[in-house]
């Protein structure tokens, strides 16, 4: 039976105002986005920042109601910040902006960032040069990400940012990863992207996503869109990150998987990525205070060591390991299955040859160019 796609839910309309900085009150890509946003928009002197809401124990989800408009003054393109505890795939982090509409109760952004408001960067023109001089200095291919500090897509429709980065990025020596948690790809599907941009997204077990991912597409809306970017040449990304243990969670992760590859064909797959649950210290009593029905954060944890909370190893190996021996019943043979901040020993434990885990660089390389458009 013929099912149409689904009509995601835009995580856009969550904003009710936006902040313009007055040194970019004359920025045509600020313009636009303020002409596109149909809400209020309110002038700030130079340099100063929207009201804080964090006199409320919900200030936060009060704050991403607010987009604030400006300039970056920092870099735009550094390396991940990965540690040198863990196996490490030597991504580059590409900064929008900060924050997002959509709210994961296990977001590490909320003890992370030290505002309650969303930022987009409109100085295009600055991150396209930095970019250039990054390229120059080397003919290293670049695996690069815009979702670290942001979802690369939730607000796209805004911004119009993907088509001035994907332009971009078409006769380079590197990769783009736009990964995201909504179903925002309308501005992707007539680009020539010249077989440069991957499209990712994180995925869960269904519970996890309709329990503890507030404002996120579903997975079927997640799964369709995928399939949709697939049929437009681009190369596809997943990650089960973080994979958070709860009651069923070997069914629940089952079903997704099965979903994932009933939906999206296999070969268009470059890679797929799991992590464990982990998290700073400080982002438990903070999340445990706006999510208080939250109950994955009471289970027991080590300190690891990049200092951060996470599941004992014999959980992580026997999470790990079903997720991937499902997984390795459907991959192509050119799809890089990995670990995010794992150890040797764990990629091991797991059913890896040694020494695999050092050779990720060069295995996510390969498996991106070995994946047909």
């Amino acid at each position: 039976m013929f099912r149409p796609m689904p009509t995601p839910y835009d995580p856009a309309s969550h904003i009710r105002t936006i902040y313009l900085d007055q040194e970019c009150q004359d920025s045509p890509l600020a313009k636009s986005i303020c002409d596109r946003a149909s809400v209020p928009v309110k002038l700030l002197p130079p340099r100063t920042h929207p009201p804080e809401q964090r006199q409320s124990p919900h200030g936060l989800t009060l704050g991403k109601q607010n987009l604030l408009l400006c300039n970056n003054r920092g870099s735009f393109f550094k390396p991940c910040p990965g540690t040198k505890e863990y196996c490490c795939c030597d991504y580059q982090v590409l900064n929008i902006g900060m924050g997002c509409p959509m709210d994961c109760v296990y977001c590490i952004l909320q003890a992370y960032l030290n505002n309650d408001w969303m930022s987009f960067f409109v100085n295009t023109d600055d991150l396209l040069s930095e970019l250039d001089l990054a390229f120059q200095r080397t003919t290293q291919f670049w695996r690069i990400g815009t979702g670290e500090f942001s979802d690369s897509l939730a607000i796209d429709h805004l911004t119009g940012l993907s088509p001035i980065l994907i332009n971009y990025m078409r006769d380079k020596n590197g990769m783009l990863e736009l990964k995201t948690k909504s179903a925002n790809i309308k501005n992707l599907l007539d680009l020539d992207h010249n077989g440069r941009i991957m499209v990712s997204w994180s995925l869960n077990a269904t519970r996890i996503m309709a329990r503890e991912e507030i404002r996120t597409a579903s997975l079927d809306e997640r799964l369709h869109a995928a399939k949709t970017c697939g049929e437009h040449g681009y190369k596809l990304g997943f990650h089960f990150d973080p994979i958070i243990y709860h009651e069923g969670w070997q069914e629940g992760y089952t079903a997704t998987i099965k979903a994932l590859f009933a939906t999206v064909p296999a070969e268009k797959i470059s890679w797929i990525s799991l992590g464990a649950l982990r998290f700073l210290p400080a982002l438990k009593p903070f999340a445990l205070t706006r999510f208080p029905a939250s109950t994955f954060f009471h289970e027991e944890f080590i300190i690891g060591l990049d200092n951060k909370y996470r599941y004992f190893r014999s959980l992580r190996v026997e999470m790990y390991s079903f997720i991937v021996n499902l997984l390795r019943q459907y991959v192509a043979d050119h799809t890089c299955l990995y670990f995010c901040m794992e150890s040797d020993e764990i990629w091991q434990e797991c059913g890896f040859k040694p020494g695999e885990s050092s050779q990720l660089p060069d295995n996510l390389d390969l498996a991106f160019q070995q994946t047909p458009l």
